[in-house]
């Protein structure tokens, strides 16, 4: 059986992450990491931290090897001082290594502290049976039956260069000024056919819901009549105004499903 590395803590430290792991006041993954250390200390190996806290034994090998490369300061993920995240030298400085052992740290884990990742959780009480009503339209479009993913995109700017520029002939690239000016902004109605990726748009100046019936009404007159329309749909207010809701109710035809709230 392969052993992991073992871990010899100082009396400090032990003190430390004995503190940290029982504090309410630290970031729950700091306790967590704490823990893994502490396990790892008393002799365990990583499949018995990992039954014990209920993790991976990959996450507890990474952290176990994180505290031996990086010490206590590995455990934290504290912001360098005077800067949004950490470089290999400003890391390798604050913990006493060579720039390249970091490097080697930060690739062999995936790790990419330049790279920053948006969320945001879903507080929607329905966001299961969305999510399930969803990706059924995908897998198992209804027969006779479109689905279309609809959106649109506002604060489209109408710029226009200054000056015309020349165009591409041999030994000359095409041209433009440097320069440009503003004609005002536009908004870009879509619909995607998830069957064959055909995009069906239309361009307004606003994206009021008035602009949104009009791009339905386009959407109606294009589509084959004897079919069914599904819209996939984001929770913009524009989409449920009561005009828009009444105007569906005329046209059975049309089958709204919106996305969870914040989804």
């Amino acid at each position: 059986m392969r052993i992991a590395p073992a871990i010899t803590l100082p009396a400090d430290q032990q003190a430390a992450l004995e503190q940290w792991a029982r504090s309410r006041s630290l970031p729950a993954r700091v306790v967590e990491h704490a823990r893994i250390v502490l396990l790892a200390a008393e002799g365990r190996q990583n499949k018995q931290i990992a039954a014990a806290m209920k993790i991976t034994s990959k996450k507890a090998s990474r952290w176990r090897s994180r505290f031996l490369t990086l010490g206590m300061a590995g455990l934290e993920r504290q912001k360098p001082p005077n800067a949004t995240h950490w470089s290999t030298r400003s890391m390798a400085a604050a913990v006493g290594i060579s720039e390249a052992s970091v490097r080697r740290i930060w690739r062999s884990h995936g790790l990419k502290p330049h790279r920053v990742e948006s969320f945001k959780i879903s507080n929607d009480p329905e966001f299961a049976e969305k999510l399930e009503d969803i990706v059924g339209l995908y897998l198992n479009p209804p027969e006779h039956a479109l689905v279309l993913c609809v959106d649109e995109k506002s604060q489209i700017q109408a710029l226009d260069r200054t000056q015309p520029g020349l165009p591409l002939k041999r030994g000359r690239s095409q041209t433009m000024t440097h320069d440009y000016k503003r004609n005002g902004t536009a908004t870009l109605f879509a619909a995607l056919n998830a069957a064959n990726g055909e995009v069906y748009g239309l361009c307004q100046e606003r994206h009021r819901h008035q602009e949104w019936l009009k791009f339905l009404r386009l959407l109606d007159q294009t589509m084959p009549a004897h079919l069914d329309l599904h819209l996939i749909s984001d929770n913009y207010a524009t989409h449920k105004h009561p005009k828009v809701q009444r105007w569906l109710k005329r046209r059975p035809r049309f089958h709204i499903h919106f996305t969870p709230t914040s989804a």
